[in-house]
C-alpha cells in the first residue's frame, strides 16, 4: 500500500468487485483494502435496503474497521417484472446466465430491455449510519451470452450492441452501474 493515500474498506466476498472498484480507485487517492467478512445478505425488495441493513450488521456485529462501504447489485428485467432484481446473486447461483436465456426465450425488441443497479453503502465510522450512493444503467439481455470478461450476468447484459463481458474492465468501469456508483461515492468522500 502507497503511503499518504486514505484507506477505506471494502466488505465482500466477491473478489471480481474488488478489482474493479481498485481500478476506479487507482487515481483517487484511495487506498481500496479488501475485508472478506461474512454477513447476511437480507432478501429485501430493493437493494437500497439490502445494503443498509448489511452495512448496519456490519458496524454493530462485527466490529469492522472503519471507514468501510459494501456494494450490492440487482439486474431488473423488464419484461419479467423487474426479476431478479435483489434477490440477483441467488438467481445467479441457481439458473445462471442460461436460465435468464431460457426465461427471455421468445421476446424481442423492448422486451429484452433490461437495468443493472448498483447501490453502495458507506460508513465513516462505526457509529456512523450508513450513506447510500446508487448506480444505474440502461440496457437489454442479449439473444446469447458473449464475451469472456467480466462476471455474474455481464455475458448477456448488452450496452449499445456490446455485453460487460465483451469490455475491458476500463471500458465497463466507464459506463457501469457499479462505476458510476463508484464515482458518486469517490465524488462524496474527495
Amino acid at each position: 500500500m502507497k503511503t499518504g493515500l486514505r484507506t477505506i474498506y471494502f466488505v465482500t466476498r466477491n473478489p471480481h468487485k474488488v478489482k474493479e472498484i481498485r481500478e476506479l480507485a487507482i487515481d483517487s487517492g484511495i487506498s481500496i483494502q479488501h475485508l472478506n467478512y461474512e454477513y447476511p445478505e437480507l432478501q429485501l425488495d430493493e437493494i437500497e435496503e439490502v445494503v443498509k441493513a448489511s452495512a448496519n450488521y456490519i458496524r454493530r456485529e462485527k466490529g469492522a474497521k472503519t471507514p468501510f462501504f459494501i456494494e450490492d447489485s440487482g439486474l431488473f428485467i423488464h419484461a419479467l417484472n423487474g426479476f431478479p432484481g435483489p434477490f440477483s446473486a441467488f438467481v445467479f447461483r441457481t439458473i445462471g446466465n442460461e436460465g435468464i436465456l431460457s426465461l427471455m426465450a421468445g421476446k424481442s425488441g423492448e422486451e429484452r430491455r433490461a437495468t443493472f443497479k448498483t447501490a453502495i453503502a458507506f460508513c465513516q465510522s462505526a457509529s456512523a449510519e450508513p450513506r447510500i450512493f446508487l448506480g444505474v444503467v440502461e440496457g437489454r439481455i442479449a439473444d446469447s451470452a458473449r464475451g469472456e470478461g467480466g462476471f455474474g450476468f455481464d455475458p448477456i447484459f448488452e450496452y449499445r450492441g456490446t455485453t460487460f463481458a465483451e469490455m475491458s474492465t476500463e471500458e465497463k468501469n466507464r459506463v457501469s452501474h457499479r462505476g458510476r456508483a463508484f464515482r458518486e461515492f469517490l465524488n462524496h468522500i474527495s
